[in-house]
C-alpha cells in the first residue's frame, strides 16, 4: 500500500466515515466559484465604496431591475466636523441631479453616556420632510476620533416605473453630547420614474472616513 493509500486509509474511520483532520483548507484552494446548488445567502454584494474626506459617496450604478430590494450597509462613518447630520437624495438621471421630492418620518431614542439624559422613542418634527429633498438618516453623529455611525437602508423596487419608491432605515450613532442615538427613518421617493443613482453627505463637511456597501437581495 502506498503512501497517499495509507494516509488516506488512517483518514477513515471503521464506519466509513472521513474524519474532520483530514479535511482542510487546502482541499478548495483552487475554487474559483461555487456550483450553483450552493446557498450563498440572500444579499449579493454589488459594490463598496469607502470615504477619505469625501464630500459625499454615490451611488450611480447597480440600482436596477436585477432585484426588487437593495440594502446599503454603512460601517464606522465618521464625519470631518462636529454634530453633523447623514443626509441623502435620489437621483432618476444616473446623478446628474438629485432632485427627487420625498416625504419621511423620523422616530428616535437617545441615551446619554452619565446616564442623565434619555428619552424614550420620540418623534422628530425637525428631521422629516413633506416633498422636499434631501432628507435626513441620523439625528447628529459626533467626530472624536471613536466617534461613528452604523447602520442600514434598504431601498424598494426603484426600477418601479409605477410606483412610487418606498425606503426603511436604522442607523445608531455616536451622538456628540456624547450618547447613544438609535436613529428611525422611513417614507418614500414620490416618482414613478426608475431610480438610479443616490447620495448619501453630511449637511456640512465632508465624511472624514467609513464604508457604504450596496447589497441586494435576491428575488423570492
Amino acid at each position: 500500500m502506498g503512501a497517499i493509500a495509507r494516509a488516506l486509509a488512517n483518514s477513515i474511520t471503521t464506519g466509513g466515515v472521513v474524519q474532520a483532520s483530514a479535511i482542510n483548507n487546502t482541499s478548495v484552494s483552487s475554487v474559483t466559484a461555487l456550483p450553483s446548488g450552493v446557498d450563498t445567502g440572500d444579499l449579493v454584494l454589488i459594490s463598496s465604496q469607502t470615504a477619505s474626506s469625501s464630500a459625499s459617496i454615490e451611488f450611480t450604478s447597480g440600482l436596477d431591475s436585477t432585484y426588487d430590494s437593495y440594502v446599503f450597509k454603512f460601517i464606522n462613518c465618521h464625519p470631518q466636523n462636529d454634530g453633523r447630520y447623514l443626509k441623502f437624495q435620489f437621483s432618476t438621471d444616473g446623478g446628474s441631479t438629485y432632485t427627487v421630492n420625498m416625504t419621511t418620518t423620523f422616530f428616535n431614542a437617545i441615551h446619554s453616556e452619565d446616564d442623565t439624559s434619555y428619552a424614550l422613542l420620540q418623534y422628530e418634527t425637525g428631521l422629516d420632510v413633506a416633498q422636499s429633498y434631501p432628507a435626513d438618516l441620523i439625528g447628529s453623529v459626533g467626530n472624536d476620533n471613536d466617534e461613528n455611525l452604523c447602520g442600514t437602508f434598504q431601498l424598494f423596487n426603484p426600477s418601479s416605473t409605477t410606483f412610487v419608491k418606498h425606503f426603511i432605515s436604522r442607523i445608531s450613532s455616536s451622538h456628540d453630547f456624547p450618547m447613544a442615538n438609535d436613529n428611525f427613518v422611513a417614507g418614500y421617493a414620490n416618482t414613478t420614474s426608475a431610480i438610479n443613482g443616490i447620495k448619501f453627505n453630511f449637511h456640512t463637511g465632508n465624511i472624514d472616513a467609513g464604508t457604504i456597501s450596496l447589497y441586494g437581495v435576491k428575488k423570492s
